[in-house]
C-alpha cells in the first residue's frame, strides 16, 4: 500500500526531535557540508543525525521553527516524520549565544577537532550574509529519500513563504548543494551571492521578496 499524508505542515514539538534529526539525516546524507564535515562514509548517518538532533533539540524546535510533514502506510500505522524544515523566525535565534554554549561540549566529539575552526568560521560568513531586516530564515530542508518526487518538499516551504508574504518578510536561506539552487529558484528564491570555500565548495544564498 502506498503511503498517504497524514499530516502536512503541522509545528514540531521536542518528541518529533528524533523524527526531525531522522529524516534530515537521511535527505543530508550526501550534502557537500555534511560530506566535509564527517567524511567517512559509515560514520556520516549516524553523526549526521546527532548534528541535526543537537540543533533541532536545543535550538530550531524550542526557540525557532520546525515544520514537519507526516505520513502513515495505511490507517492502522502511526504516521511517520517524512519531511521537516527548521525556520527562524524575525524576532528569534535558535542559533544564540545560549545554546551554542549547551551544545558547544558535543562538536568536538562529532565534527574532529581539525574541522571545529574552518566550521565555525563558515557558519560565521553565513550569520554575516543574512539581511540586516526582519526576515525568515531557512536552516534546513529535508525530505526522505524514500518519499522524494511527491511534492512533499514544495508542500512544507509553500506553508512558511505563505506566512512570509502575509507578514511582508523576505525570506532567506543558503547551500553548498548546486541541485538545490534551482528547486529554490522555482518558489521564487533569487541568487543574491556567491562564496567559495576552499575544500568544501561554493555556497549561494538566496533571497526571496514578499509578493
Amino acid at each position: 500500500m502506498s503511503s498517504t499524508v497524514t499530516s502536512t505542515a503541522r509545528f514540531a514539538t521536542m518528541d518529533d526531535v528524533p523524527g526531525v534529526a531522522r529524516v534530515l539525516s537521511r535527505s543530508c546524507y550526501d550534502d557537500p557540508l555534511l560530506r566535509w564535515l564527517i567524511p567517512d562514509d559509515d560514520l556520516r548517518m549516524a553523526r549526521t543525525r546527532r548534528f541535526f538532533a543537537l540543533v533541532s533539540g536545543f535550538g530550531y524546535v524550542p526557540a525557532g521553527e520546525t515544520r514537519v510533514t507526516t505520513m502513515s502506510d495505511g490507517p492502522e500505522d502511526a504516521p511517520t516524520i517524512r519531511a521537516a524544515a527548521l525556520w527562524a523566525p524575525p524576532h528569534s535565534n535558535p542559533e544564540g549565544r545560549l545554546v551554542a554554549l549547551r551544545t558547544w561540549p558535543h562538536w568536538v566529539s562529532l565534527v574532529g577537532r581539525a574541522n571545529l575552526g574552518p566550521f565555525v568560521r563558515l557558519f560565521a560568513e553565513w550569520k554575516l550574509a543574512a539581511p540586516q531586516e526582519p526576515h525568515l530564515y531557512l536552516a534546513a530542508l529535508g525530505v526522505d529519500p524514500a518519499v522524494e518526487g511527491q511534492g512533499i518538499a514544495g508542500g512544507l516551504l509553500t506553508a512558511e513563504l505563505d506566512r512570509a508574504d502575509s507578514e511582508s518578510l523576505p525570506v532567506f536561506t543558503q547551500t553548498l548543494d548546486d541541485k538545490c539552487v534551482g528547486f529554490y529558484e522555482r518558489f521564487g528564491f533569487d541568487v543574491v551571492r556567491e562564496v567559495e570555500h576552499p575544500g568544501v565548495g561554493t555556497t549561494t544564498f538566496l533571497r526571496r521578496d514578499p509578493v
